[in-house]
């Protein structure tokens, strides 16, 4: 077997090694990453060449196999399935680094499949796959412009922290910084933060740059051991003549592109390119006709490119705004009454349907993984349906796209949610994207936070996010502000940024330049603060702030604790109790803790408050000299057994059911009665005694001797009206003692 080839270096105190040469060798280039002690495998191979395609066709993928968690998948297969929202981020992650770095015009088939070997419970594998990933390309001696490297930077007590662990990262970090760069710049940034001031996040970005320069260096030695020799690439040879004829449609091009409104203007620039197709194909044979189309159709594209970036360095966007100027904003609060908190948050020609509902913590996401098992109560869904953009498609499952965005409005917002000590709800948040012209994911940042004041969740600071692009050509460069979908595509950069008025939440980074200067980072960052202000002023003039209550079709919660022993108790053999309640009251119980912490949640606030008075009375412990208006369950020639609490009965003795003699306790009670008794002793086996004499006026005492009425009212029981003759047992307390007892009216015999 052939002798691996490692490299080692310790980073910021953290061991990186990678090691090739002895798995996978058929691959075109493999790689075993070891990040402290976590391990991922990357491997990379290379198809025929795909002329037929507009596009690249590269496919990235990465998987946490359970094993590598020590674990054996769930479910009834017993194996790994689709891939979970993690994994197909950090497949996004490796896709938006590797691909810019491939020359123009390479069509190469590319697979770059990796996964996780061991997960060390410190340092994530996510970003150990994307060195590995990277490295693997390299090693497989495709043109590649240049080796990257990846790394993750928290900010802890302070300190910025490189390859920070995932409990320093879910603990007290205020940023997951997630980076990758060449050793002439950044080329891809991911990151959440509890409001990063602009500076702070420079400063980040500076350290996570000079971390990847690093790395690269590491894969650079790999590489050298390796002996592999980069692969060199002739670009397709260019038609210049063909290019050239095709340009001469840039002035009808340019007038097309200042027409009003995304349909209409691309409406107008189809028309120019079926002009200039139709002329340029003119008398073509048939046998060339498909690549002369083709060319055609290429060019063409490239010179609409050109001819927007023309416009923007001209000083005149294609939609006519200032380069910091932000689309009129149009917002429609509680747009569908009866959802929780819904908001019609329209931005341009980019518009969102969002939508924000309560839930219970039995709706809270498990998040099942290599990682430990962790719960979430808070999370964003964003759907992009073809009709926003007048198309039509096969409809499927949220694909790679809907799932970034998703995460990234998300976390925007996850920053400034209230703690469960505040407010124990769930909370999902549904963004609908209704039409696009660009920043589609900020649109449902600022639809979720209105959606969430409209909710009534009290958030800690509104959000709001905004797109920015960059435009250069030598020495000339433009930053724009709230960026057209055409602007994304035709910029050198797009950046998402989401914060409150305090700083940064979310930022979303791709460079498609060589470098970004720390003076045109901080340019763009502070231009973009400005438009974020803008956006949250508007968006407070529709919700100044979010509702003091709940919307009336949310459900009511209650929380109460009960004794830990009593758990058990609540939820019955098999659930039974718990169900009962459930059902009796229509609500849902919810317990948090073995400590004895529950919710009561349901849409009836009173169902609610009797569910939780009973769960109380139902687990309370009796104590001497408390008071409760029991139920007789029993009867005896003794006394009577009352139900004081669900499944707790006491004994009422027959000298403690009424003052003075009583000949037998149905003179009293009777089965099914409802009296209010006194707790008088609980014996060390939790036998309980209760008194009814104990709540009559005097505490069951002889008053001063008086004769005459006497605790008119006690008890006030209803015994079914039954009258009977007490037969002179007066003892010489006076004729008529009209003691109602129980309900019933007892008067003396007549004499």
């Amino acid at each position: 077997m052939t002798k691996p080839v490692r490299v080692e270096r310790e980073i910021a105190g953290v061991r990186l090694a990678l090691e090739t040469g002895q798995v996978a060798r058929q691959a075109g280039g493999s790689v075993i990453t070891t990040l402290g002690d976590s391990k991922t495998f990357a491997a990379v191979t290379s198809g025929g060449p795909r002329e037929d395609l507009p596009f690249f066709p590269l496919f990235c993928d990465y998987r946490e196999k359970a094993e590598a968690g020590g674990k054996i998948p769930g479910g009834f297969f017993k194996r790994e399935g689709r891939p979970t929202t993690k994994e197909i981020l950090t497949m996004r992650l490796i896709d938006r680094s590797i691909r810019p770095m491939f020359p123009d015009g390479y069509k190469e088939d590319v697979q770059v499949l990796t996964h996780a070997l061991q997960y060390d419970g410190k340092y994530n594998t996510d970003v150990c796959a994307m060195i590995g990933a990277f490295a693997a390309v390299r090693l497989s001696g495709l043109p590649f412009e240049a080796s990257l490297g990846a790394v993750r930077i928290g900010h802890i007590d302070g300190e910025l922290v490189v390859f920070p662990t995932d409990e320093q990262r879910r603990g007290d970090s205020r940023l997951d910084l997630v980076v990758s760069g060449h050793a002439n710049a950044i080329g891809m940034v991911e990151s959440s933060a509890k409001e990063l001031s602009e500076a702070e996040m420079i400063d980040a970005l500076e350290l996570a740059h000079e971390t990847c320069k690093q790395i690269v260096e590491l894969i650079d030695e790999l590489v050298e051991k390796a002996g592999v020799e980069q692969q060199s690439f002739t670009p397709p040879e260019i038609d210049t003549d063909l290019r050239d004829r095709v340009f001469e449609w840039k002035p009808k091009l340019m007038r097309a592109l200042r027409t009003d409104g995304k349909h209409e203007r691309d409406a107008a620039c189809d028309e120019v390119r079926a002009d200039c197709l139709e002329k340029l194909t003119e008398g073509v044979a048939e046998d060339e006709l498909a690549a002369r189309t083709n060319a055609v159709k290429e060019f063409f594209g490239k010179l609409r490119k050109k001819c927007e970036r023309a416009c923007i360095l001209e000083g005149k966007r294609v939609d006519g705004r200032a380069y910091d100027e932000v689309r009129p904003i149009t917002i429609v609060p509680d747009f569908i009454p009866r959802q929780h908190g819904s908001v019609l948050f329209t931005r341009g020609e980019t518009q969102a349907l969002v939508s924000c509902t309560l839930g219970t913590p039995d709706d809270e996401q498990i998040i099942d993984g290599i990682e430990p098992e962790y719960r979430k109560s808070f999370y964003l869904h964003y759907n992009f349906p073809p009709y926003s953009v007048g198309e039509t498609r096969r409809i499927m499952g949220p694909g790679r796209r809907e799932i970034g965005h998703g995460m990234l409005a998300e976390r925007a917002l996850s920053a400034v949610m209230p703690g469960k000590d505040r407010f124990p709800y769930t909370v999902r948040i549904v963004s609908d994207i209704t039409e696009s012209n660009g920043s589609s994911s900020m649109a449902s940042v600022c639809g979720g936070c209105l959606a969430l004041m409209c909710a009534g969740v009290p958030i800690n600071q509104p959000v709001a996010g905004i797109a920015m692009g960059l435009v250069e050509e030598g020495d000339q460069t433009v930053i724009l502000t709230d960026i057209l979908g055409s602007e994304d595509h035709c910029g050198d950069m797009d950046f998402k940024v989401a914060g409150s008025g305090v700083g940064i939440t979310a930022l979303q980074m791709d460079i498609k330049i060589k470098g970004v200067t720390r003076d045109l980072l901080a340019r763009a960052l502070e231009q973009a603060r400005k438009g974020r202000v803008h956006i949250l002023r508007t968006m407070l003039d529709a919700v100044p702030q979010p509702r003091a209550e709940v919307s009336e079709f949310a459900p009511r919660m209650e929380t109460l604790k009960i004794p830990g022993d009593k758990i058990g108790f609540l939820i019955g053999p098999g659930g039974k109790n718990i169900k009962a309640l459930q059902s009796l009251y229509d609500v849902r119980i919810s317990i948090l803790d073995d400590e004895g912490n529950v919710q009561v949640f349901g849409t009836d606030a009173a169902k609610v408050k009797a569910c939780k008075d009973a769960i109380v009375a139902s687990t309370e412990t009796p104590e001497i000299g408390s008071r409760y208006k029991g139920v007789v369950r029993s009867v005896r020639d003794f006394g009577a057994f009352i139900e004081i609490l669900p499944g707790v009965e006491g004994l009422c003795h027959i000298s403690e059911l009424a003052e003075g003699f009583v000949g037998q306790v149905t003179d009293v009670v009777d089965v099914g009665d409802e009296i209010d008794v006194e707790v008088i002793n609980v014996d060390d086996r939790g036998k309980v005694k209760v008194s009814h004499k104990a709540t009559l006026p005097g505490g069951g005492g002889d008053d001063d001797g008086s004769s005459g009425e006497r605790g008119e009212g006690r008890g006030s029981r209803d015994r079914g009206g039954r009258d009977r003759d007490r037969g002179g047992r007066g003892r010489g307390r006076g004729g008529d003692r009209g003691r109602r007892r129980g309900g019933r009216d007892r008067q003396t015999a007549d004499s």
